[in-house]
């Protein structure tokens, strides 16, 4: 029977033995010795270039110890003309509608048709007011403390301050 010869033909193949994963041997750990520090040096004293004759700068007079005064002095920063009324603050500026939410605080009234000037860290704008809207309705005029939104031309900012322009 062909069916006994192949079976006899078919031999067992034996497993490779596993031989045992070599193992590391510890190492010591060596540490590194922290370098001193070298001590700190101080700039030396700039020393003057060589001047042109008839160009020569008079410095002020100090001295040794005592720091230089700044010559130049810094005024307070420029106020808004007097015809303009703080009305209310930016609370949110959306980006991608171009509208700003302001909160009024002051008791006037903001009507459409009125000039607004916007002013801030880097804003400063002005425009007239073309469309308001009250809790996602249109609306002519709010009143104080009404939260509410406005078409902006510019970039508005969060507290950035918002004035009416008087006529």
């Amino acid at each position: 029977m062909a069916t006994d010869k192949k079976a006899k033909d078919r031999t067992k193949r034996k497993k490779a033995s596993v031989s045992k994963p070599a193992t590391r041997s510890k190492t010591k750990v060596v540490r590194k010795r922290l370098a001193e520090k070298a001590p700190v040096r101080r700039a030396s004293p700039k020393k003057a270039g060589p001047t042109v004759s008839g160009a020569a700068k008079p410095k002020p007079a100090t001295q040794p110890g005592q720091p230089a005064q700044a010559t130049r002095t810094l005024g307070p920063p420029p106020q808004p003309a007097a015809l303009e009324e703080r009305i209310g603050v930016v609370t949110h500026y959306y980006s991608h509608l171009s509208v700003a939410t302001l909160r009024l605080e002051s008791d006037t009234m903001l009507r459409v048709g009125d000039m607004i000037h916007i002013r801030g860290h880097t804003t400063d704008f002005s425009q007239r007011v073309e469309s308001l809207e009250v809790n996602h309705a249109p609306a002519t005029e709010v009143g104080p403390n009404d939260d509410f939104g406005l078409k902006v031309a510019g970039h508005a900012r969060e507290h950035d301050v918002v004035y009416k322009v008087r006529p």
